[in-house]
């Protein structure tokens, strides 16, 4: 299906011309940080729901077993480690880049508080599904604002040029190895890691193709 077959970010037009703009339109400033926003609060569904970490969580508790480390800071380790994989990929940073750090962990910081935490396992699995679709459609805004991906979604698209597979591929393909790493170090695994590592890359293509398809008629 052409949903799931999309190989590159689309451009709007609204979108950046570059990533590194340092002039970008109001309009497209506030298309990424909504994305980014939205994202932050999708993670933090997936957190409260408590079905499982997300892949890159279960990495840096896997990591946090054998180093000592806090998850809090291997995560920022990983994310600069990921940052020093885009150079052969030749990814190119921007705003959004920064802007990803930023918007996405204080919007979890805020919103944590205030969402619900089911106990009900049905409920549970409810939460996260809608987390993972919710980070997917955010993904697709940031991203389509070309200010710029975050340090992980950058891995993605620069993988996807390289290799020239789809998108959710790429992204699955990713996630399946982060999360068997961070399992096989002694991180936690629940059925909502499974269901995140499997489902964003299409999440996320889904998302594109949708507010492609929207933008051309409009």
């Amino acid at each position: 299906m052409k949903l799931f077959a999309i190989k590159s970010v689309p451009l709007t037009k609204w979108s950046s011309d570059k990533p590194l703009n340092f002039k970008p339109r109001m309009l497209t400033v506030f298309i990424l940080c909504l994305g980014l926003a939205l994202f932050g609060l999708g993670e933090s569904l997936i957190i409260t729901a408590g079905a499982g970490n997300s892949p890159w969580t279960v990495l840096a508790q896997g990591l946090s077993n054998i180093s000592g480390f806090s998850i809090g800071v291997l995560t920022f380790i990983i994310s600069l480690i990921v940052l020093i994989l885009w150079i052969p990929l030749k990814q190119s940073p921007g705003l959004g880049t920064l802007l990803n750090v930023v918007i996405i962990a204080a919007v979890i910081e805020w919103s944590l508080p205030y969402l619900p935490y089911p106990e009900n396992f049905k409920f549970q699995l409810l939460q996260s599904v809608f987390g993972i679709l919710l980070v997917g459609f955010a993904s697709g805004l940031y991203l389509i604002a070309n200010l710029g991906p975050g340090p992980r979604d950058g891995l993605m698209t620069g993988l996807q040029r390289v290799t020239g597979r789809p998108i959710a591929w790429v992204r699955t393909f990713i996630e399946i190895a982060v999360v068997s790493t961070g399992w096989i170090l002694g991180g936690t695994v629940g059925l909502g890691t499974l269901l995140f590592a499997f489902g964003i890359g299409s999440a996320i293509s889904i998302s594109l193709s949708i507010i492609e398809s929207v933008s051309k008629n409009t």
